[in-house]
């Protein structure tokens, strides 16, 4: 169609061409003839300039082309594969960048694994009180808020240090403490180092009101948190979770401002083991031998206590190394540890440490309660599982779940508070094994019955995996397993079970033993007198 078009215009042209020259060489050159003898002409001119005025077809087929092109060209640099292939390539630069800033050794607050959480949230969130970036400006947390400026303001009246001065230090510690955090904290510079003034002083108040009252720091006997009221129950649960920490250097830093001194390390960490003292899972005091052993034993290098390492991260760690200390830390064996450490996977299939305290108890294994504060120091000898006293109270199960959720997320952590809950998880089967144990005082709990107890062990470990040989327990769970498969002791608590179990069955027993010695004795002179008659 366009040729055919392109050869009309081309036979119109030339038409139109020619009657021109026809016209014109006939006509004489009159100024008038001359204008009626261009009026056809010039309205055939005008006609093509018309006609040229038009873009031809395949003109407008190449410019459409043309354009065509550029937008197929435009479209495939923005292409979905090409934005794709650019995402990719920025997520691998950020991995190199991870790798070579070695961020990862950095860390030590982290976010709880969805697969621990999904047990019970409610044990990782905080219910009052927030402090550090993760549950910052939560709406349901926001009522405290508050109370955070006000015991900024008694600070700093009680000091008399200007705010600028927080706000200067904790600007110098802004990288150093959001390396601590795992993940991207969305907080902008500004107010993150608002929230570690606001936070870490708040923290502060509460440690040393609990050591001093809060009476000398100002506060009225009512006031509604900085006061020792049904609340602070619920604050010392918020403030031992993982998520809600703040790292330990930064309390230091804030701490050392408010006294005037810059070195205080050490200090904070005391201060918090005080304040946390109501989280301990046990009330047992220590005896005088065993205080005596403990001083003794200061002098040996096998010794720790959370105080005298500075290398503590933040307060859970220091909590934790609170309860594993007074006494030589618990070390597996050697030679399991270096063959678990090389190329071993945790398996989840072999965290059956010993069998419960029913089957236990028909192996001849007897109970016994152990006088000590370290509730996680269980020994084993001649048969008897001596095991340290524990609370559990309605603290316990989240207080359990954070440390543990720990141990799991922190490398340079070990297993100690894990393996003692698996051990515990393993002789509690039911709320007959607790209630066995708590006859005996090892278990002392306030909840509701015993049924809550053995589910609230059943459920702390659902989730965890760890290396089973890398316990402090390995030990004595050996040895606890090859007193129960050893058969003679079976049978030993076989018979004592059935036949002396109380006194009537012990009076039994003796008179059904007097009456067979007695038959035996009548059948013997019976069948003697009858082959020897004379005697």
């Amino acid at each position: 169609m366009v040729a055919v078009f392109n050869k009309e215009l081309l036979s119109w042209y030339l038409i139109t061409l020619k009657l021109r020259e026809t016209v014109e060489s006939g006509l004489p050159r009159s100024s008038t003839g001359t204008a009626k003898s261009l009026e056809f002409p010039e309205e055939s001119e005008q006609q093509l300039q018309k006609q040229q005025h038009v873009p031809s077809s395949s003109l407008l087929v190449l410019i459409n082309e043309n354009d065509e092109n550029c937008e197929e060209a435009t479209a495939a640099a923005k292409s979905p594969e090409c934005e794709w292939i650019i995402s990719i390539k920025e997520k691998l630069e950020q991995a190199r960048q991870d790798d070579a800033a070695g961020s990862w050794e950095k860390l030590s607050i982290y976010r709880v694994p969805h697969y621990l959480r999904e047990g019970d949230i409610k044990a990782y969130v905080p219910q009052i009180v927030s402090v550090g970036p993760y549950h910052h400006g939560k709406k349901r947390l926001r009522q405290m808020g508050q109370h955070k400026w006000r015991s900024l303001h008694r600070v700093l009246n009680r000091t008399n240090n200007e705010i600028q001065m927080y706000l200067d230090s904790m600007k110098e510690l802004e990288e150093r403490a959001r390396a601590c955090y795992e993940g991207t904290i969305t907080l902008r510079s500004n107010e993150f180092v608002e929230m570690l003034v606001l936070d870490g002083c708040f923290v502060l108040e509460l440690f040393q009101g609990a050591a001093v009252g809060f009476e000398r720091l100002g506060y009225a006997g009512n006031d509604p948190v900085f006061a020792m009221r049904g609340s602070m129950h619920a604050i010392h649960r918020d403030m031992i979770m993982l998520e809600n920490q703040l790292p330990l250097f930064v309390l230091d830093r804030l701490l050392g401002i408010q006294l005037n001194e810059p070195d205080q390390k050490g200090k904070v960490a005391k201060l918090a083991v005080r304040f946390f003292d109501p989280l301990m899972p046990t009330d047992e005091p220590l005896t005088k031998s065993d205080i005596n052993r403990l001083g003794s034993s200061f002098g040996h290098t096998n010794t720790f206590d959370p105080f005298s390492d500075l290398g503590s991260l933040h307060c859970l760690d220091v909590f934790r190394r609170s309860l594993l200390r007074s006494g030589p830390k618990p070390v597996p064996r050697v030679w399991l540890k270096k063959r678990s450490n090389a190329n071993r996977v945790a398996d989840k299939r072999r965290q059956q440490l010993i069998h419960c305290v029913s089957d236990l108890r028909e192996a001849g294994i007897k109970f016994k309660k152990r006088k000590t504060d370290r509730f996680w120091d269980i020994k084993f000898k001649d048969g008897i599982l001596r095991i340290p006293r524990l609370l559990i109270h309605d603290g316990t199960k989240s207080l359990f779940l954070n440390l543990i959720a720990f141990e799991q997320c922190h490398l340079d952590c070990s297993n100690d508070i894990t393996s003692y809950v698996i051990f515990m998880d393993n002789l509690i089967n039911s709320q007959e094994d607790v209630g066995y144990l708590h006859y005996f005082g090892i278990i002392e709990h306030w909840l509701g019955s015993d049924a809550e107890v053995a589910d609230l062990f059943n459920r702390l470990c659902q989730e965890v995996v760890y290396d089973i040989n890398n316990s402090y327990l390995s030990q004595l769970s050996e040895d606890v397993n090859r007193y129960y498969n050893h058969r003679w002791n079976a049978w030993r608590a076989t018979l004592k079970h059935r036949y002396f179990n109380n006194p009537w069955a012990i009076i039994s027993l003796f008179a059904a033993f007097i009456l067979l010695v007695l038959t035996f004795a009548q059948t013997f002179y019976g069948v003697y007198g009858y082959y020897r008659p004379n005697t």
